[in-house]
């Protein structure tokens, strides 16, 4: 038995045990524990990790980690920092890269996976693949019909089919929804043929299927202010609605009624996140590459330049510094990237400290937000005027513009500004899975799957009806069923 043992090495374990040990959440922590001790009791003598890991639960967390697009990306020298701004820990690490890339998608909570995104005057929220909204429903942008003007709590939406949403995404007046076997619906104003329907310019009160892309599977929506982007399970880009600014990313300033694959960016490589500005988008690959395209008023397209770009182009800032950048956000007048590394970047129109520098200057380029350098971030959210990062010890820093107190700090009047990053001790009770924030409301979302608003409340998009504003951040809850 013993000779067995000694000759057992963590190679000989099946892939699907480590998996079932670190990611199926069926262990509870005094397992986890015990794992963790036995494998450090027997480590000398029995060889079941190298010696250089303190378990066997780190050493199964440093081969998940090999398995990150997003660490795998990254330069030996990269890697390195970043674990060791995870404090050697491998787990920690894991834990990192898992947050950055749920920070687009569905959070996993101790309630199920959920999703939270806040429009204009509305929020929309996936809770165990069911899509729910509330607030102003605007040309049907709620999606429960023409009958519906407001919906004081999260209401469930019916989709014409039965369904498991997966993802959704959130603009001023139309939405647009992905399922789990990767198809796309959408519902709100089509008047610009953002919704992705070229045979009706009229609003759409409930979710319709994007016949264009019945049979190319979708994993991402992002809703401009009229157009949408739809990113691919194989990582190709399309684009539909508007085009004055060039942010179809087409090379023209065309409209097109139904999405249309951005043929530069299918050349270069896989696109792995995309976000949607007003009228500019973003795009970020596999190999950590910043694109920008659209208007390049305020300077958001990141070039030091406010000229348009017909065409998705790289952010060379980026590029020369040897910045893998991993997720970023598009808000009215300004951008928030952040990179592999757990850093922050911001960039666009400085007003209000809207980029975090302590002033209001407006930044051509992507400039480091140095005074978070010491934190870990894993979500970078921007919208009117204000910025949030969250961390991965839970914990969400905003700075910008109060804006009927959208930016969570109870000491300040509701139209103050708050020039640095500055930690929302609202929301120190809680630890934070996901945040969001739309025109002059924010929602969170925590890991034990509760959800809470703060902000503006004129049009219920926090969920009741009770007052017409929150400084303080307020439970929101689902209809009974």
């Amino acid at each position: 038995m013993g000779d067995r043992l000694r000759s057992t090495s963590m190679e000989d374990l099946p892939v699907h045990l480590i998996l079932e040990i670190l990611m199926s959440g069926r262990l509870a922590v005094i397992d986890l524990i015990s794992l963790e001790l036995t494998s450090r009791t027997f480590r000398g003598t029995h060889g079941l990790f190298p010696k250089k890991f303190k378990s066997l639960v780190d050493y199964a967390a440093f081969q998940l980690c090999g398995l990150s697009s997003i660490y795998a990306s990254l330069h030996c020298n990269a890697q390195e920092e970043l674990l060791k701004r995870c404090n050697g820990n491998w787990k920690r690490l894991l834990r990192f890269l898992m947050a950055v890339e749920q920070s687009s998608d569905m959070v996993e909570t101790s309630a199920g996976n959920m999703q939270i995104r806040s429009g204009r005057y509305h929020t929309l929220l996936i809770n165990d693949s069911a899509a729910y909204s509330c607030g102003s429903s605007l040309c049907g942008v709620l999606g429960h019909g023409p009958e519906t003007t407001q919906c004081v709590e999260f209401t469930r939406i019916s989709f014409p089919v039965p369904v498991q949403v997966a993802q959704v995404s959130a603009s001023h007046n139309h939405a647009a929804f992905v399922t789990g076997s990767g198809q796309v619906f959408t519902c709100g104003d089509n008047s610009s043929y953002c919704c992705g329907h070229s045979d009706t310019g009229r609003p759409i009160f409930r979710p319709r299927m994007v016949e264009a892309l019945k049979n190319i599977p979708v994993k991402q929506v992002a809703a401009g202010l009229s157009f949408t982007m739809f990113l691919t399970r194989k990582g190709h880009v399309f684009t539909c609605g508007t085009n004055g600014h060039g942010q179809l990313g087409h090379g023209d300033t065309s409209d097109r009624p139904t999405p249309t694959c951005i043929e530069l960016l299918a050349s270069i490589g896989s696109v792995v996140q995309i976000a949607a500005g007003p009228s500019y988008a973003l795009a970020v690959s596999d190999d950590g590459t910043l694109y920008s395209f659209g208007s390049g008023t305020n300077f958001c397209l990141g070039h030091g330049e406010q000229q348009n770009e017909l065409q998705p182009r790289a952010i060379q800032s980026f590029k020369r510094k040897g910045i893998n950048v991993a997720r970023v956000s598009a808000g009215d007048e300004h951008v928030v990237a952040l990179d592999s590394t757990g850093y922050v970047y911001t960039w666009g129109k400085g007003y209000c400290g809207a980029l975090g520098h302590g002033d209001e200057i407006d930044k051509t380029t992507p400039s480091h937000l140095t005074s978070l350098k010491s934190q870990l971030a894993v979500q970078v959210c921007a919208s009117k005027r204000k910025t949030f990062v969250l961390v991965d010890d839970g914990s969400v820093y905003g700075f910008g513009w109060m804006g009927f107190g959208s930016l969570g700090f109870l000491d300040r009047g509701a139209s103050d500004k708050v020039l640095k990053p500055r930690i929302l001790e609202s929301l120190k009770s809680h630890h934070i899975s996901q945040i969001s924030t739309g025109l002059y409301h924010t929602v969170v979302v925590t890991n034990c799957g509760r959800v809470f608003g703060f902000g503006d409340n004129e049009r219920a998009q926090l969920g009741h009806d009770a007052v017409r504003g929150c400084l303080e951040p307020t439970e929101m809850f689902m209809e009974k069923a």
